[in-house]
């Protein structure tokens, strides 16, 4: 398999920017190409996968094990012309001293050639101690070239290459100049997703235009092409067999609700769900569903056209009031509360639950997360093993305020924020609603169980 892993010395380096560019060149000129993202992140890979014209997958330490990374990088993208995996951070950047989790190690895992991007700005000379202390602090790590970023002009980009050549053996496969139309609008959590921007698909066009013209495209697909087989991995549980679809599963997709796994997607068709879309911001009626999932996204962006679209809210407020089996991430968790306060804006929302939504100028929550369930939890396990602790993430910026007492929740919060501190996983009905968002790998099958609470549900009646 063909592949290279973009990193950079450092965060916001251009890297992403970059690697979406690339994707787009390379299926400009008729290649299949295969994104990948390392860590945890639902905004860069939507851009990732419209460029390159397919699913984004993640690659993540904290969520999957070394083999599930393997088998994933195989099975997503054995048979393209390339994988394109993008990754999070600086190269050396992780969560321990060792550096388990960090780029450089997905890199060692899966014998990938590095691309080092840097950032010049103000740079000339100094890029050489750079480079060579980034070759010599992992020597197993392959970092095969380097494309320099924010170039100033022709004799900035002539000293930097003269001084790569004279220290280092390393090539410089591409020089890109300092443009403003390779900027992507950014907030709070990085990018403006590409579901939110009308001109994602030109945006991504011209960038790949761009990067096409100053980067070396056949001499990166050489080095891709260096990348050796993919290291043997120990064989996993399968999961169990495909569920012929029985179940309509409605599925929020619009501005406001984007951050889903495609993983977690096609797990839920697996075990039987027919994915029907949702336009929180424009349909009028729930369709004919079994169950609902609303996901994460930006609904503080949306206030107005989520707030005017009062007849979903009060059918949405109707059906889980009346039993409909449903899931909310984040986002979702915040539309279905009482209402929003951002930036001296107030809107309300469905009013399922009993709290109001406040957004704060830093992160309530943010990183990774270990929850552990309560006796409470609904979702059935086939696998009758004991209720244990998953990984799982969590990033917002907002808190729930007034928060009506008792509830229930389905989560024990051991590492992270959740909702209250304490616990995550607000329990109403036949509604489980977190911040956190759960990723279905071989540690966490969670969606077989909600789509089997689903169907339990249908067949024995509507519980409330």
């Amino acid at each position: 398999m063909n592949r290279l892993l973009i990193s950079a010395a450092h965060k916001s380096s251009g890297k992403t920017t970059l690697s979406i560019g690339l994707c787009a060149a390379f299926r400009q000129q008729g290649l299949d190409v295969r994104p990948f993202k390392k860590g945890p992140d639902y905004i860069d890979p939507m851009w990732l996968g419209q460029a390159a014209g397919r699913p984004c997958h993640n690659l993540d330490f904290y969520t999957m094990s070394r083999d599930e990374i393997l088998q994933t990088l195989q099975q997503q993208a054995g048979a393209s012309d390339l994988a394109l995996i993008e990754a999070n951070k600086g190269l050396y950047d992780g969560l321990d001293i060792e550096g388990s989790n960090s780029n450089a190690a997905l890199a060692r895992l899966t014998e990938t050639p590095v691309i080092l991007v840097i950032d010049v700005q103000g740079m000339t000379r100094g890029i050489a101690p750079l480079i060579l202390g980034y070759q010599a602090f992992d020597p197993q790590v392959n970092i095969a070239g380097v494309i320099l970023n924010q170039i100033r002009g022709s004799r900035h980009e002539a000293k930097l290459r003269a001084v790569i050549e004279h220290y280092t053996h390393l090539p410089v496969v591409g020089a890109v100049y300092h443009d403003a139309r390779l900027a992507i609008t950014e907030r709070h959590l990085g990018l403006i997703p590409s579901n939110e921007n009308a001109e994602a698909a030109d945006k991504i066009e011209a960038i790949g235009q761009l990067i096409a013209r100053q980067v070396d495209l056949a001499r990166l697909q050489s080095l891709a092409g260096q990348a050796p087989a993919l290291p043997a991995s120990e064989p996993l549980t399968g999961p169990e067999p495909v569920q012929p679809p029985d179940i309509r599963l409605g599925i929020a997709r619009d501005e406001a609700f984007g951050f889903y796994y495609p993983g977690d997607l096609e797990a839920l068709e697996q075990a039987g769900a027919e994915l029907v879309p949702i336009d929180t911001l424009r349909d009028d009626r729930l369709p004919a569903i079994d169950g609902l999932f609303i996901g994460g996204g930006f609904p503080e962006s949306c206030l107005s056209a989520l707030a005017a679209n009062r007849p979903l809210r009060e059918a949405i407020y109707n059906a889980i009031e009346g039993g409909l089996p449903a899931y909310a991430e984040c986002g979702g968790l915040m539309y279905l509360c009482r209402q929003i306060r951002w930036q001296e804006e107030s809107a309300p929302m469905v009013g399922v639950i009993p709290a109001d939504v406040v957004m704060h100028d830093r992160p309530q929550g943010r990183g990774y997360v270990r929850l552990r369930e309560t006796d409470d939890s609904p979702w059935p396990d086939a696998s009758a093993a004991p209720r244990g602790e998953f990984p799982a993430h969590e990033f917002h910026y907002s808190s729930l305020e007034n928060l009506s007492r008792p509830q229930r929740f389905a989560y024990e919060v051991v590492r992270g924020t959740g909702i209250d501190g304490a616990h995550d996983g607000l329990i109403h009905k036949n509604l489980l609603a977190c911040y956190a968002h759960q990723r279905d790998t071989a540690r966490h099958h969670w969606a077989r169980r909600f789509i089997d609470f689903v169907r339990h549900t249908r067949q024995n009646g509507i519980d409330v």
